[in-house]
């Protein structure tokens, strides 16, 4: 019945929304995005299709620079929809008062786990796991991969891993994190990697493809995510069968990402047309091999490759929105100090 009333509502909204519109007074929203954004041009031009609604993208940095800048315009924002906002900024954007609620219908299919605002001023779109990764040929000869932690400190591994700074990088802030949730002292367990070589870079790219063995480094284990597999898999050359990286799913950390129609827009009910749109088959089944993140909808259906070897962890970590918020600037302070101090 919940989903014969979605599609009922969806139906009769859209209806709706293009009588009011008219062939000549077309409607253009603006979809703030994080630098990060990919899609199909194919799917924003099946929502245009569906609504006569037009978007255009602004990208706005990465996550922390968009919410920043989305505070800043609060009540005449840049855009009219914000996307990628995750839950290491959640809080932080939801004390800045830059969304109006809505409660999208497609939310029937989006497991409970995904919804962190009771009152709809965002909506889960994607999520994914920041972990450790591994390059399975490359760890030191003779010793197993690592499974926990408290591993990564072992001087087996010494002088094998290398991790983003939290202050610069939302997957090196995501471990971070990771090691506040899921180990029982944090602080030693940060010492002690410092004392066991481990490599900081300023972003992914500068770890993954200098440091790590994929791009040519010495490194045989990299903070990344738990689709890195897969995408070696698809973008091999020549071609592979089996993922050459392993995940350490005790170090995985959940990153959710939301969307939210900006207080102040212009366009409020095309604004929660596309906000609908990002949890349909069409926006989900597409995010997986331009994003590489997982869509949040039980509907959406994973490319093979995710299937077959992505690696997500059953009991991934995490931290409530408000406690990061409170306490991100103390704990990046305190990362500095430990490590590179």
């Amino acid at each position: 019945m919940k989903r014969l009333i979605h599609l009922l509502v969806v139906v009769l909204t859209t209806g709706l929304l293009a009588s009011a519109c008219g062939e000549d007074d077309s409607v253009t929203l603006t979809l703030v995005t994080h630098d990060s954004f990919a899609l199909s041009d194919a799917t924003l031009a099946a929502f245009t299709e569906q609504t006569g609604v037009d978007v255009e993208l602004l990208a706005s940095g990465d996550a922390g620079q968009m919410v920043s800048e989305a505070i800043l315009s609060a009540g005449n924002p840049l855009g009219d929809v914000l996307y990628g906002v995750d839950n290491t900024f959640l809080q932080r954007a939801l004390d800045g008062g830059i969304f109006e609620a809505y409660e999208a219908p497609g939310l029937v299919a989006v497991p409970d786990e995904f919804e962190l605002d009771a009152t709809h001023r965002v909506t889960p779109v994607v999520y994914g796991d920041v972990c450790v990764n591994y390059w399975i040929d490359a760890l030191p000869a003779g010793v197993a991969p690592p499974t926990t932690l408290e591993d990564l400190t072992d001087p087996a591994f010494a002088g094998e891993l290398v991790v983003q700074s939290p202050e610069t990088s939302s997957p090196g802030l995501a471990f971070l994190l990771a090691t506040i949730a899921g180990t029982a002292d944090w602080e030693q367990f940060w010492t002690d990697l410092t004392a066991n070589d481990v490599e900081v870079t300023a972003g992914w790219e500068d770890a993954y493809y200098d440091s790590f063995v994929a791009g040519g480094g010495d490194r045989s284990l990299v903070v990344s995510y738990a689709s890195s597999p897969p995408a070696e898999v698809i973008f091999a050359d020549p071609p592979v069968d089996t993922a050459p990286t392993g995940v350490l799913l005790d170090s995985c950390y959940r990153q959710i990402e939301f969307a939210g129609v900006l207080a102040g827009t212009d366009q409020p009910e095309a604004a929660r047309q596309l906000i609908d749109f990002l949890l349909t088959p069409t926006f989900q089944d597409d995010v997986p091999l331009n994003m590489f993140v997982f869509p949040v909808s039980d509907e959406a259906t994973l490319p093979q490759a995710f299937i077959d070897h992505a690696q997500l962890s059953d009991d991934a970590l995490s931290l409530d929105p408000a406690e990061i918020e409170e306490h991100r600037d103390e704990w990046t302070d305190r990362w500095v100090e430990i490590v590179l101090g």
